[in-house]
């Protein structure tokens, strides 16, 4: 007996005769009625057709896929059901149907056969590779959690909005992969259950250092030099004055010589600290080492030489850096940055006054706060300015759109996160920031204190000034 003969009598035979029953067949009709529809929605994909919704992200690339595959397993499972069914019976037959390959109908259904287990197999490896692909997008990680709503509305808006989620999250290797699916499961479990913190905490415990994350963008060994930074204030006055203030940054970095300046330059690698806060603020410990090898340490006042509790951390980007694809603002400053772009006019008598405490009021969701901005300012302009909102009226319009934008981008109530909940490191006029170890208070043995030297990191050109001369002097107003 030839081997194909062998393979027909002892393989396809009795596959064919079990596999009439009820659960092989359905399996088949699942996974054909799965496949096909999977199939179209990639050739809608392929034609560039517009996909806004995650949701059917969820259904195509991951629930799909999992229904194909069941299917494809009940056929094997219903085989292995109805032949112990009829082991059990002593109903197998001695010799199973004849297979007639000179029937040209049972030759097409072979050939069928074959053609479906082909396109199953790149089914199965197409859907696979889509459904990994989609589940480390953006669109996975921010928009088919609800919970996520917060950090992925700042990332949108992040300088890194380009950079994938996982390229931070969850980097290379199958350790890193591993870990992130552990963790991804138990944020599963805290939505399904209803146990997920509001909001989400910050700073994330298990992100990578940085030499995984910034530093595959961002070299850390370059000098960065000087950087010229102009920021606008606009006063509670009825003309809404404008100020600002001019300040030179000294970057730094690691030059061609190997020396170490400025910002970049003076943290590099040899910064040590505890922090005594889930959010890193209170830093009352640091350890320097110093050029020659040696060892400064540096402690609050009030620790004396006791040496705190807390997270221990070698000093790097994102120590500082800490909100840079998740940046929420304080309502000043988005204010400020609104009308020194001109989304709400200057030209509006009080709108930074009062467009401040609308900002800041209480609203019971996003929904109730991007009707009633846009309301309360328009009344406002009724009763105290109706000239102004004669003449005016586009332009306080476009001010209660840009409020409610910016409402929306750094306020969620049903996740607790509002004006100042999740602290920015970098500087120190919003939060503590640098002043967290440099206060003048953390000292070391030999009575020197961590600098409080305005000029060791920048150079004041300006302080709240109308029409700075420096600015004109540059050319740039």
């Amino acid at each position: 007996m030839s081997l194909f003969q062998k393979f027909r009598e002892g393989w396809v035979r009795p596959a064919l005769f079990f596999g009439n029953n009820p659960i092989s067949l359905a399996g088949g009709a699942i996974t054909s009625a799965s496949g096909v529809t999977m199939i179209g929605y990639w050739l809608v994909e392929f034609l560039g057709l517009p996909n806004e919704n995650p949701y059917l992200g969820i259904i195509f690339f991951l629930l799909l896929p999992a229904l194909f595959i069941a299917g494809l397993l009940l056929i094997p499972v219903g085989v292995f059901l109805r032949r112990r069914k009829l082991q059990k019976a002593g109903q197998i037959p001695a010799q199973f149907p004849q297979i007639d390959l000179n029937d040209r109908i049972f030759r097409h259904g072979l050939d069928i056969v074959l053609v479906a287990t082909i396109a199953n197999l790149l089914v199965v490896s197409i859907a696979t590779y889509r459904g990994a692909s989609y589940m480390d997008s953006p669109q996975f990680c921010g928009q088919s959690c609800h919970v996520m709503h917060p950090e992925y509305t700042a990332y949108k808006i992040s300088p890194h909005s380009h950079v994938a989620c996982v390229d931070c999250h969850i980097g290379s290797g199958a350790a890193s992969f591993f870990a992130a699916k552990v963790n991804g499961t138990k944020q599963l479990l805290e939505v399904s259950f209803d146990r997920y913190p509001t909001p989400i905490e910050s700073p994330v415990k298990n992100l990578r250092p940085a030499r995984y994350t910034c530093e595959g963008c961002h070299t850390p060994t370059r000098a960065y030099g000087e950087k010229l930074l102009v920021k606008s204030s606009f006063a509670d006055d009825e003309k809404n004055t404008e100020t600002q203030t001019v300040v030179v940054l000294h970057l730094g970095g690691e030059d061609s010589l190997s020396q170490l300046s400025g910002i970049h330059g003076v943290h590099l690698g040899h910064i040590e600290y505890i922090a005594t806060d889930p959010t890193l603020t209170a830093i009352p410990w640091v350890q320097r080492q110093n050029h020659d090898g040696s060892e400064t340490v540096y402690a609050a006042s009030a620790l004396g030489a006791t040496v705190p509790q807390g997270e221990h951390r070698l000093m790097d980007c994102i120590d500082c850096h800490n909100r840079a694809a998740h940046t929420f603002l304080t309502a000043e400053d988005a204010l400020n940055r609104a009308m020194s772009e001109g989304a709400v006019s200057p030209d509006l008598p009080w709108v930074h006054k009062e467009s401040l405490e609308l900002l800041k009021a209480n609203y019971a969701s996003e929904a109730e706060a991007s009707t009633q901005i846009p309301q309360q300012l328009t009344a406002f302009y009724r009763t105290q300015n109706p000239d102004v909102l004669a003449s005016k009226s586009a332009l306080i319009k476009s001010a209660g759109e840009e409020l409610v934008t910016l409402y929306s981008q750094n306020v969620f109530p049903f996740m607790k996160v509002t004006w100042g909940t999740h602290p920015n490191h970098i500087g120190h006029m919003s939060y503590p920031g640098c002043f967290r170890c440099h206060d003048g208070d953390h000292v070391a043995k030999d009575g020197k204190s961590i600098t409080q030297d305005c000029a060791a990191c920048h150079n004041l050109l300006a302080v709240d000034e109308a029409k700075p001369k420096v600015l004109a002097d540059l050319g740039i107003q």
